[in-house]
């Protein structure tokens, strides 16, 4: 794997939007907050491009992003927002460039295929955490403090869930592993394709929101029955927002639909974990060597080196 550079104080962020554009005001306002505290920011063309939804067409938005990667003004690049696209830039991106040029790309959602790809192409170690827009409602100091820790360059992190966002343990054990995933409707759509994800001998975390409950069970089912996850050694399950039910109850929660479907493998699962589309957002490095302990009560996700140079 190949690690990006450090963030360090006074560096330059650049701004991209894969998927969706996000309104010109949200951005000013969350650019305040990372001047505040020290940093410079270079947007792209795609964060003032529009296409329907979308922050430009898919050529546009390719574009953008490799720009950002030889740029010598720019230290690292964080994706405005997800919401959906980003799987139309994927096979036009020059990976070559990316991997001559290797930085700090940060994101979630929508925004998991790209991360995978880039890494699957490149062998560069890339980040699921807050996006720019993350904080155009509120400043989160446990996002903050977590996101500068791990771009800064600082070793030995150990992250758990704030004191008031409550995880569930289904079950308990000790592992270690590659840290893979994100997005579970981005995972499950990448099975049978050429960017099916590798999840052997690693440690899954997976996210969603807005589903119904069968919706839930049948990514599970499908992502179990496609044989990728049989040899994982852990699983994490982030919060999971607006999960809906049926006028006839499915009859599950989530806990229990994820147990069905895990509760056979000898692995420690945790979820409600601070790694999904609610308040607080843990920054989780794709493909970097972890270790999860998950006790009855406590659970520990740490890891030495860190994955910046």
């Amino acid at each position: 794997m190949i690690r990006p550079k450090a963030l360090l104080k006074g560096g330059t962020i650049g701004v991209v939007c894969p998927s969706k554009w996000a309104p010109k005001e949200e951005l000013k306002a969350v650019q305040k907050i990372y001047e505040s505290h020290g940093y410079k920011i270079k947007y792209g063309k795609s964060p003032f491009l529009r296409d329907n939804q979308f922050a430009g067409t898919p050529e546009e938005r390719a574009r953008d992003i490799e720009k950002m990667f030889p740029d010598p003004d720019v230290d690292a690049i964080v994706c405005a927002r997800g919401g959906y696209g980003a799987n139309r830039v994927i096979p036009l991106l020059d990976y070559n460039v990316i991997r001559q040029n290797p930085k700090i790309i940060m994101g979630y959602s929508d925004i998991t295929a790209l991360l995978h790809s880039i890494n699957q192409q490149t062998g560069l170690i890339t980040f699921h955490g807050p996006m720019f827009v993350t904080y155009k409602q509120e400043f989160i100091p446990y996002n903050w403090e977590m996101w500068e820790s791990i771009v800064s360059g600082k070793s030995h992190i150990e992250a758990t869930n704030p004191p008031d966002l409550k995880f569930n343990v289904l079950k308990p054990g000790v592992a270690s592993g590659l840290l893979m995933g994100g997005n579970l409707t981005l995972i499950a759509n990448r099975l049978g394709t050429p960017g099916q994800v590798d999840f052997d001998d690693s440690i899954l975390f997976l996210e969603d929101i807005d589903e119904y409950l069968y919706a839930y069970d049948r990514y599970l089912v499908h992502l179990r029955q496609s044989g990728t996850v049989d040899k994982i050694k852990g699983l994490i399950v982030g919060e999971l927002e607006d999960i809906k039910d049926d006028t006839i109850p499915f009859g599950k929660t989530t806990d229990e639909i994820i147990l069905d479907v895990f509760g056979d493998l000898d692995i420690p699962i945790v979820t409600n974990v601070a790694c999904g589309h609610g308040k607080y957002q843990m920054t989780l490095p794709v493909s970097h060597p972890v270790a999860l302990d998950v006790s009855s009560d406590s659970f520990f996700l740490s890891w030495d080196e860190s994955p910046v140079t």
